[in-house]
């Protein structure tokens, strides 16, 4: 047992302190954002809004997220990441208090583009700042460990929301969520000194290389890629919680342990995967390949039968395929951003994340409200093959090029 312990504990040497850091900040608070999972429960239960209308205000989420992640990255060249995740996380804390007090249809649906809208240009200042603060044989070990800071904060968040909704009520979600984000801005600007960080703004001006990420055709593969499987994984927390309620009956904090069972299991079992998937040489394109087959297949599994068994089994695999694709996938686009628009490059990349939520979760809910959960989950693991081939695609063109031969 110390052996596999002292196994696990090896794989986080040698990164730097600042990742800790960032990686601890993050964790505060992805651990407060409790409210996204249970978004769509909230919308339908609490606002009593239809699935069709929380289709639309979850695409008014996607347009939030899209333009505040271009917003992010432009600020992000200009200004440098160290700012802008300070204004995110604190202005994003206070918007998360005031949402709670919106009424009506149409001012959700403004309320929740501007909300997400500060939230999310966090994503590309975060991804630079893993760039800075490592060193590159440890690039992908520090995405591991700030996904595994998100992961732990989203196993622990689901799991007392769903105590919280179940014996107090929503509006207490919004209050924590929002409390936690202004705690992290805190906590990060009181941490990370700008006298113990690297510069943002080099005294003399940066070198810019390459060519836009829209004119790299490479990179233009890897985000219709990731937006594709994107649209796919988002059901997760949106239609999906509809799912489990409607037709096993699941109360919120059955769905929180649910969720925390995603959390857990990559918290557990990320870093130490990602390490021999490392150490076998896999290579990156590949990684992806595995990783949306996984996810495709867990929403095969759960037509095939009935029972919570199969919904556990379902979300192992979608969580396996998480962990191998997306620490890989997010080090990949970042090595093929040239020098001098890595900004651009890793809004470019976390933008598809942004289309994903303006397309899967109004996508998704009109479909289970069309043709029923079945029929959708068919349709999520037939797109799924669809993403495979481009994978291989993208895996076999990146092998012809003697630049990326061993992504």
């Amino acid at each position: 047992m110390q052996k596999l312990i002292n196994t696990y504990l090896n794989n986080f040497r040698g990164l730097s302190k600042e990742i800790w850091l960032l990686s601890l900040v993050t964790f505060i608070n992805r651990a407060g954002a409790m409210v996204l999972p249970f978004l769509s429960l909230y919308f339908v239960n609490d606002q009593c809004y239809t699935l069709p209308q929380v289709g639309i205000i979850m695409t008014f989420y996607g347009v939030g997220s899209f333009l505040g992640t271009l917003a992010g990255g432009r600020l992000t060249d200009a200004i440098g990441f160290y700012k802008v995740i300070v204004a995110s996380l604190f202005f994003g804390g206070i918007g998360f208090i005031l949402f709670q007090f919106i009424d009506g249809f149409y001012a959700t649906c403004i309320g929740m583009f501007f909300l997400i809208f500060i939230a999310d240009s966090y994503r590309p200042a975060v991804f630079v700042a893993i760039d800075v603060y490592s060193k590159p044989e440890n690039k992908t070990r520090s995405m591991a460990l700030l996904r595994l800071a998100i992961n732990l904060g989203f196993s622990i968040g689901p799991l007392i929301g769903g105590l919280i909704i179940a014996h107090i009520n929503y509006g207490s979600l919004f209050w924590i969520d929002g409390a936690t984000c202004m705690i992290a801005a805190i906590a990060l600007f009181m941490l990370l000194k700008p006298k113990s960080r690297v510069k943002d703004e080099p005294k003399t001006p940066e070198v810019i290389e390459g060519v836009s990420p829209y004119r790299n055709p490479h990179y233009m593969l890897l985000f219709v890629i990731m937006v594709l499987s994107s649209i796919t994984f988002v059901q997760y927390f949106s239609v999906m919680p509809l799912y489990w309620e409607a037709d096993y009956l699941l109360t919120p904090d059955s769905i929180g342990w649910l969720m925390f069972l995603n959390g857990a299991i990559i918290v557990v079992f990320e870093m130490p995967l990602v390490a021999w998937l490392e150490k076998i040489k896999i290579s990156k394109s590949m990684a992806v390949f595995w990783g949306g087959a996984f996810l495709g297949v867990s929403f095969l599994v759960v037509n095939l039968t009935t029972g919570i068994w199969i919904l556990v089994t379902g979300m192992i695999l979608m969580t396996i395929g998480e962990m191998i694709a997306s620490p890989f996938a997010s080090t990949l686009a970042l090595e093929m951003a040239p020098k001098g628009r890595k900004g651009s490059y890793m809004a470019l990349f976390s933008m598809s994340f942004s289309i994903s939520h303006m397309v899967g979760h109004n996508g998704g809910m009109n479909l289970a409200n069309s043709y029923g959960y079945d029929t959708t989950w068919y349709i999520m693991f037939a797109f799924m093959i669809v993403v495979s081939a481009l994978t291989l695609w993208l895996y076999y063109v990146l092998k012809k090029s003697p630049k990326f031969d061993t992504y």
